[in-house]
Order: structure tokens, then C-alpha cells, then sequence
């Protein structure tokens, strides 16, 4: 016998104030989500004063909190509420968590070093159980899938990615037929070689030369191809740009990037920008909108596009 399938719940979505245009787009995803505000406020000290509006109302209710953890100076107002919201008799609660900030610091070198991505999945993993159960915890293309194992068994994990959103782009692109994706290191290729199963697929690699770490073309050739470099985020754009270099070296005929992350601490996007003609290294640059300050800081600047997770996180907050 089939099983029926559920009728959609009612999710009432609340958000942080990065992350309200995002919010916006994903309630206007679906009728079934209704979006709900909060007071951020603070004392004259500087601590949070933080009201959640028609909490009574959300007894029974599913609830969902949009977070953005861009500084660690907002991690507290947002884990505040986050810790209040389930404890409001809700129904079920589910943090989206697009981009999950420490995860590239998840391991030690030597002793002393902190693992703060541990930290990060401690703190999450306090998150009170709600009356539905354990929290559902959304994040997008999390750097290492081994961290789903920093998080207790108070919280269940659900790790998304973007590149559905890149695969639906390329197919709209007009030399689609000439795409040819590439990873900027073997890290990459592990994490998401098996998402493009339909490309070919080239890969770089870092070698030590004295004291420098030069990026080489390890397999695949580019010559010709539009060639698409794929990673989940990037900082300051180093490896992009040199990976830019020896794929262009190597005969590429155009070279674009994506990652689901566009982190750029001090406006490091500004190195990729169409300032003129000579210097347009990259055809396109795709990026996510997990990290809304990038998303305002690049708007209108070649050769950025934005691809939004919010038809994504809609559905996410229907499992």
C-alpha cells in the first residue's frame, strides 16, 4: 500500500535583519509560509533587547528562524532567540543556517590549535528540543562533510548544497555544450565531482616550490572550453586567481567560478570586478545569497550573478 503523502505545513519563518530580503524571497516560495517579525533592540550597554512578536500565537505552530552569523558579534542576539523560540510550545522548529561560518577551521595541526567548527556545533547542538522533537538544522555546503559529526543528537543536521542552482545556470548559458567544470584542489573534486556527473571534469592541485605554494594543472585539459572553477566558498580569492592563470595558460577560452559561499573579507570581491577591458579575467562569478552583506556589496558589478537559495530553503522547511 503507497503511502499518502502529507499535506504542506504552515511554517511561520522569522528571520535576522541580514537576512530579511532573503526571507522575503523565500516566503514568496510558497503560500505555506508566513512570515513573522522580531525587535532587534538593544540596551544602553550594548546587550541585546531582543521581542518576539505574537508569541503566544505560536503555540502549536511550526516555526523557523533565518540566521546569518556574518561576525561573531551577532552570534549572541541571534542564539538568544534562537534558544527561545522552540521553548514557546511549538509544533516543530528548523534553523537555517545557510552558511555555516567556522567550518573551514575544523581540525587541528598542532597542539593548542581550537577547532572553533566544533565550537560552533556545540553551541547549535544546546539548541532546547521543542515539543515536535529535535531541531532541524539546515546549513548549504558545509566545507568538510565530516563536521555533521561535531553535533549532538539534540539537533538533526540537514546539509543542502547550491550546485543544483550553478547546474541550472549552465544549461541556460549559449555554449552550454562547452562547459567544462573544474576544482581548484583535490579537496573540491571529493566534495563535489559526483554533482556533475554530465561535465567533464579537470582538476587542479597545490605544490610546494621553495616557500611558495604554486597551483598546477594536475588533470584534464581546458583548451578551448568554457571552464567553470566549483568550491564552496571563497575568502580573500588567492587560489580562484591563480587557478584563473594556468587554466588560461593552458588554452582555456573562457574561465568563470562559483561558490556557494562569497565570504570576501575587506571587500576582496573588488579583485574579481570588470574595472576594464584588459583585466576581465573571469567571464561570470556565481555566488549564493548564504552571505546577504556580499550579495549588497557586489550588486551590479560584473561578473557577478547571484543565485538564490530561497526556492531551496522553501522546500527545505517542508521536510
Amino acid at each position: 500500500m503507497a503511502m499518502e503523502k502529507t499535506s504542506n505545513k504552515q511554517v511561520n519563518l522569522f528571520y535576522c535583519l541580514e537576512c530579511e530580503e532573503v526571507a522575503r524571497k523565500v516566503a514568496a516560495q510558497s503560500d505555506h509560509i508566513t512570515l513573522q517579525s522580531i525587535k532587534w533592540r538593544s540596551f544602553a550597554d550594548g546587550f541585546p533587547n531582543i521581542y518576539i512578536q505574537n508569541a503566544e500565537e505560536l503555540r502549536g505552530q511550526h516555526v523557523a528562524f533565518l540566521a546569518s552569523f556574518s561576525s561573531p558579534a551577532l552570534v549572541f542576539e541571534q542564539l538568544s532567540v534562537i534558544y527561545a523560540l522552540p521553548r514557546l510550545f511549538v509544533a516543530s522548529f528548523t534553523l537555517v543556517l545557510p552558511f555555516f561560518p567556522t567550518g573551514s577551521f575544523e581540525r587541528m595541526e598542532e597542539e593548542g590549535d581550537v577547532a572553533t567548527a566544533f565550537t560552533l556545533a556545540r553551541m547549535l547542538s544546546n539548541i532546547p528540543v521543542s515539543r515536535g522533537g529535535p531541531t532541524s538544522l539546515v546549513i548549504y555546503d558545509i566545507h568538510a562533510l565530516q563536521e555533521r559529526f561535531y553535533f549532538g543528537d539534540e539537533v538533526l543536521p540537514l546539509f543542502e548544497t547550491g550546485i543544483p542552482l550553478l547546474k541550472q545556470r549552465l544549461h541556460q548559458l549559449p555554449d552550454a555544450d562547452n562547459i567544462v567544470i573544474a576544482f581548484p584542489d583535490d579537496g573540491a573534486w571529493k566534495r563535489f565531482h559526483k554533482l556533475f556527473d554530465n561535465f567533464p571534469v579537470l582538476v587542479c592541485t597545490k605544490v610546494r616550490e621553495g616557500d611558495k605554494r604554486i597551483v598546477r594543472l594536475k588533470e584534464g585539459n581546458p583548451a578551448g572550453h568554457h571552464v567553470v572553477i566549483v568550491d564552496d566558498l571563497v575568502q580573500s580569492g588567492g587560489t580562484l586567481i591563480e587557478c584563473q592563470k594556468v587554466l588560461a595558460a593552458n588554452g582555456a577560452a573562457k574561465v568563470s567560478a562559483y561558490v556557494t559561499h562569497g565570504v570576501f573579507p575587506k571587500q576582496s570581491y573588488e579583485r574579481f570586478t570588470h574595472k576594464d577591458e584588459g583585466t576581465n579575467a573571469f567571464t561570470y562569478f556565481w555566488i549564493t545569497d548564504s552571505c546577504p552583506l556580499t550579495v549588497k556589496a557586489i550588486s551590479n558589478k560584473a561578473p557577478f550573478e547571484v543565485l538564490s537559495l530561497a526556492g531551496s530553503i522553501a522546500n527545505a522547511l517542508q521536510i
